[in-house]
């Protein structure tokens, strides 16, 4: 059974928002599932009869947002989770300064995730309870040559949902800032990694941890290593190349 009675996916159609949808719904919660994407909406909510809705959203038409949530919030009977799971990476060269991917980027990391994440916690601040998960990036840790605006605007996100732990734990609310490492999802295909997780096995360690009021790494291990990277002076950071 799952902790989680009723739950918000944003972000379903792919990598770890479908493989969230389905096991929420595995374990007996009821999901909104959002996404621009119908057909594998409807394929989850075809293959979990009375458990799954599907709604069509673009992250990105913010202005329908506060009215997408309150139908979402109608549909479930209320909430209790909500998941940010979308996401754009985009393939940045070393020499490339492509400013309509870099916007992109930032209004589908940041502002399409402040916009719902913003409408949830003002609700669960009045309801005095629920949790907030945001899907952020260990890539947010530092700022690496290869993906500046990438690496930026989950650094953003990290810090956002920062000062909403902050401001809701007052209000008996979690937020839970997750730092996934690789996973092997369609955003990240054709990209080499020597050790990636499975969107599945990602998810799974996600739903585990949701509820914890903290910044949680999937990868037990990262949390050691980014804490070194972190400390590593700039001079020294930008002659190793990392």
């Amino acid at each position: 059974m799952s902790k989680f009675r009723r739950a918000i996916v944003v972000g379903a159609s792919s990598g770890i928002g479908y493989e969230l949808v389905r096991q929420l719904a595995e374990a007996g919660t009821q999901v909104v599932a959002l996404a621009r994407r119908e057909a594998p909406l409807q394929e989850l909510a075809a293959s979990h009869p009375g458990l799954v809705h599907a709604m069509v959203h673009d992250v990105l038409d913010t202005d329908s947002i506060p009215a997408k949530f309150i139908q979402a919030c109608d549909l479930l009977g209320g909430l209790d989770l909500i998941i940010y799971s979308s996401g754009v990476l985009h393939r940045v060269e070393r020499d490339e300064y492509d400013f309509q991917k870099d916007q992109e980027m930032l209004r589908v990391n940041v502002e399409g995730g402040v916009a719902w994440l913003n409408q949830a916690a003002m609700r669960f601040a009045g309801q005095g309870s629920g949790c907030i998960v945001g899907i952020g990036s260990v890539a947010g840790d530092r700022g690496r040559a290869n993906a500046p605006i990438y690496n930026a605007s989950k650094a953003c996100f990290h810090t956002y949902l920062e000062s909403l732990r902050n401001r809701l734990s007052q209000h008996n609310v979690t937020v839970t800032t997750i730092k996934p490492g690789p996973v092997d999802t369609p955003m990240t295909a054709g990209m080499s990694f020597s050790k990636a997780l499975t969107a599945e096995d990602a998810a799974r360690r996600i739903l585990r941890a949701a509820g914890r009021n903290a910044e949680v790494y999937l990868v037990p291990l990262h949390a050691v290593a980014f804490r070194v990277l972190r400390a590593i002076p700039s001079p020294i950071f930008r002659r190793l190349k990392l």
